[in-house]
């Protein structure tokens, strides 16, 4: 008997993973394409599990939210820091603004919980206060440099940022255009000199 119970808590622990696994891919997808309005007992319903399973393992929505959204906060610092690295800040600024829409375009809870919903949450506060800081510190070494506006201030990428958020899209893949085609927008409008370049290609952003 000492051998077998030696040998029950494996599978347990197995099982546990797995259904954190699922209950995560489960949210991740729900939150990417409805945002955070989505209920817990529907993301249980798509983990396939029992909605007392995912309390045990998420007890509130915002634990659930944070876990969920783990590689986009990184993906948060990894922008800003690679626009921070660019030899030429101006084209380093403009790389944090496409990438950036398009991160938000892809996640849409995501943006929903970066900015506004879950501002206690410590890992969205750090990672929010990390990415405006560096910002920051770009669109001032593109000022210096002559690309950037003078009159630009760091709530234009909060603007930009909620303006993105507000696009409709019949698909994924739809929003993801329309948000290269307004970043490209954007970033005209904070260009110092203007300089019309030519513009993405128009999604059907709503039935024919």
């Amino acid at each position: 008997m000492r051998v077998v119970t030696g040998h029950l808590p494996h599978p347990l622990r197995s099982d546990a993973r797995d259904n954190r696994e699922r209950i995560l891919d489960a949210a991740r997808a729900l939150f990417a394409t409805e945002g955070l309005r989505v209920p817990m007992r529907e993301v249980a319903r798509r983990a396939g599990v029992g909605p007392a399973t995912l309390y045990r393992r998420f007890p509130t929505k915002r634990e659930l939210v944070t876990e969920a959204f783990t590689d986009q906060l990184r993906a948060c610092r990894t922008i800003v820091d690679e626009g921070l690295a660019h030899p030429d800040p101006w084209a380093g600024f403009c790389l944090v603004v496409e990438k950036t829409c398009e991160l938000h375009a892809r996640h849409l809870g995501f943006t929903e919980a970066f900015m506004a919903a879950y501002p206690e949450a410590m890992d969205f506060a750090a990672a929010r206060a990390y990415s405006l800081k560096s910002a920051g510190e770009l669109a001032r070494r593109a000022r210096e440099a002559g690309g950037l506006r003078p009159d630009f201030v760091l709530d234009d990428l909060i603007l930009m940022i909620m303006a993105n958020r507000g696009i409709h899209a019949l698909s994924t893949a739809a929003r993801v255009a329309a948000s290269r085609r307004f970043a490209a927008l954007v970033i005209q409008a904070f260009r110092a000199s203007p300089e019309h370049t030519r513009l993405p290609p128009v999604p059907r952003l709503a039935p024919g």
